[in-house]
């Protein structure tokens, strides 16, 4: 099998995957954060930032990030997207309401977005390389 892309792995993309975003401090350590994300039509990954979260200092100075999504169950899939993020202040609440439906599902997703509002910034990183794999084959009985 050949190298896989984002195609192959989309239902890790749909679903309510664990994430971690990596962005870089000042001093050139890494600052690591768990995340909840949406992959969307226009094939961008997005992640919303609340107003005062450390990681919008952190990009105010480097804007370059990893997303990593995985799953910690079979069939144990991947991917790792790294870049230089852009950064925008509209749409955040319509962003904001249908990441937490994913994870929260529709009534948790509007109550965390009501709570929050349109505040934030909204993270987007497109994949130009990104690394994808897919662990069944270790998962299946031998």
């Amino acid at each position: 099998m050949g190298r896989l892309r984002l195609d192959d792995v989309l239902p890790l993309l749909e679903a309510p995957s664990a994430a971690a975003l990596a962005v870089y401090r000042a001093d050139g350590s890494i600052h690591l954060s768990p995340v909840w994300y949406r992959w969307t039509a226009d094939h961008a990954f997005e992640v919303v930032i609340a107003p005062g979260d450390g990681k919008l200092t952190h990009l105010e100075s480097d804007r370059r990030v990893s997303l990593l999504i995985f799953e910690a169950v079979t069939p144990f899939r991947g991917v790792e997207v790294r870049g230089v993020a852009d950064l925008r202040t509209d749409g955040v609440g319509e962003a904001r309401l249908s990441i937490a439906s994913r994870y929260l599902g529709t009534d948790g997703g509007r109550a965390l977005a009501e709570r929050r509002g349109g505040r934030g910034v909204v993270l987007s990183l497109r994949p130009d390389d990104p690394r994808v794999w897919d662990l069944s084959e270790l998962a299946a009985p031998g």
